[in-house]
């Protein structure tokens, strides 16, 4: 019985120091210039080509199927 009360004690002991470990950050920011990967605009794709304004409807479009006020009304005749 001691030695259970020893090895549980071990373990919460071990999973506590565990717990306390810090990572170190990695740092992609140095002197005022971003190094990572450079942002794209979402219409500059092989889908629009560069065409924003059809990225826009397309986006409207999309938006529009998710409209339940739209989709539970029935279509006017």
């Amino acid at each position: 019985m001691k030695a259970l009360l020893v090895i549980a004690a071990a373990a919460t002991l071990g999973a506590g120091v565990a717990g306390c470990g810090e990572k170190p950050a990695v740092t992609v920011y140095k002197q005022g210039q971003y190094q990572g990967k450079p942002d794209a605009r979402p219409w500059d794709n092989d889908q629009f080509k560069g065409d924003k304004l059809a990225w826009e409807q397309q986006i409207k479009h999309r938006n529009d199927g998710q409209n339940e006020y739209a989709r539970a009304t029935p279509a006017p005749n």
